[in-house]
């Protein structure tokens, strides 16, 4: 028997908040690294704002393009340590979301906005201190009158977000982290920061990535040659 085309899932399993806040703490490029570079929603998805690094478990929302309908109610499905994540069955760049939602899902503790379409208001949410990522910034509004679906599977950048699932979101982007992988991803991202402080704390003594990656033979056998400057000159390569 197939499943209903439009439901709205009331009690999806989240994951560990203890998981999210430390996915918070390390940010989109660390964790996306230490995942083995998975789960990224892709360079389409924007910071409104520059300057936030958020996570939280991920509500769903499958909107009908140009039609913000499900949002309005999506916002009764979320808690305290959502984002609201929003797609469309195709692409759409209308300003779907703006300060009224914001304002709504401040008051039920929503921490953030990943939307595959546009938004709008946008000084106001900067204002607000809502952040947002989005595909587009638009003017252009929506009608509410068509059927979608909340906290189902949806799929942004080629990338499936689960209900549940953490997002992770900062100015380098939004990365999904699947919830039964949370745990995981968090012992991962400390070893990876772990690593790059070692490296950081070399590079700042003087150590150059060509010997702390091991590069130099790498180099070579790529046929990189070093040349002073009048050796290129009399090859006549200038």
């Amino acid at each position: 028997m197939s499943a209903p085309r439009n439901v709205v899932i009331t009690d999806p399993p989240r994951a560990e908040a203890e998981h999210v806040e430390a996915l918070a703490r390390y940010g989109v490029a660390t964790v996306h690294e230490a995942m083995g570079r998975t789960g990224y929603l892709g360079p389409g998805l924007r910071p409104v704002h520059l300057g936030s690094r958020i996570a939280g478990t991920a509500v769903t929302v499958l909107s009908w393009p140009g039609d913000n309908l499900m949002i309005h109610v999506a916002v009764e499905q979320c808690r305290p340590g959502d984002i609201l994540v929003v797609t469309t069955t195709s692409p759409s760049t209308d300003g779907m979301f703006g300060d009224l939602f914001a304002t709504a899902l401040q008051h039920r503790g929503v921490r953030g906005l990943v939307i595959n379409a546009g938004v709008r208001d946008v000084a106001d949410l900067h204002a607000m201190g809502f952040p947002v990522w989005s595909a587009a910034v638009s003017a252009q509004g929506t009608v509410k009158a068509t059927p979608g679906s909340v906290n189902v599977p949806v799929t942004i950048g080629g990338q499936t977000v689960r209900p549940g699932d953490v997002v992770v979101a900062d100015d380098d982007g939004v990365l999904v982290v699947p919830r039964l992988d949370a745990a995981g991803a968090v012992v991962a991202a400390k070893a990876r920061t772990d690593k790059e402080d070692a490296t950081r704390a070399a590079f700042r003594e003087g150590q150059l990535g060509l010997d702390r990656y091991g590069l130099r033979d790498q180099v070579k056998a790529l046929g990189i040659e070093y040349l002073s400057a009048d050796e290129y000159a009399r090859r006549g390569d200038s």
